[in-house]
């Protein structure tokens, strides 16, 4: 596999089709896979994922994927999580239960505020406001991203937060550290935003 080369993991409940024809339209060689063994290839992964959170952790453990997760990213391997993905990068999650992430950041998954006056889901275009990281390379602080989520990820470490976004109160939209990345939002449904943070993650 060439540098440029990503692996996109199938856990059985992301929006793979449409996160990967993101991915090619940039002219990056992806592939979809559910294999444990294509993780020890060193390649760069993306983790997507819709829906519930335990569903999604247990789809991941069906197909035994966690351990290999999280021994690609403690080796340094490139990882991003996407919406669920990002969240999954946590401790545990509230949603409909408690349930384990994969622990390899710091936090929890706790459901928006009602009384924050806002609906949830928290769906449509909001505001990034990112730090210098490297998936924000060649954006400007403010711009939009489009989200679709009923949980965010709290009592994230400060040096972890690479953007915040305000809905009614501020919450980690995307994380950091090391080689390892998270966004809350969907870079697939983003427009030019998305191709951008996608781009910059798989090009480095």
């Amino acid at each position: 596999m060439t540098q440029e080369d990503a692996l996109l993991i199938d856990a059985g409940t992301g929006n793979l089709r449409s996160v990967h024809k993101a991915i090619q339209s940039l002219g990056i060689n992806v592939r979809v896979t559910s294999d444990p063994q294509d993780l020890r290839s060193g390649a760069r992964i993306l983790l997507p994922g819709v829906g519930a959170f335990g569903s999604f952790m247990e789809g991941l453990r069906a197909r035994g994927l966690i351990e290999p997760l999280r021994e690609a990213a403690r080796r340094g391997d490139p990882f991003l999580g996407i919406c669920v993905g990002m969240q999954a990068l946590f401790d545990r999650s509230q949603e409909l239960g408690e349930y384990d992430g994969l622990g390899l950041l710091a936090g929890q998954v706790v459901r928006f505020d009602d009384l924050s006056g806002r609906k949830v889901p928290h769906t449509g275009w909001n505001q990034l406001w990112f730090t210098d990281c490297l998936l924000f390379r060649g954006l400007h602080k403010g711009d939009y991203a489009y989200f679709n989520h009923s949980y965010y990820c709290a009592n994230a470490l400060p040096s972890d937060r690479a953007a915040s976004t305000d809905y009614g109160q501020e919450f980690t939209s995307a994380v950091q550290r090391e080689n390892i990345f998270g966004v809350q939002f969907h870079p697939e449904k983003s427009q030019q935003v998305g191709l951008t943070v996608l781009q910059n993650f798989v090009k480095g």
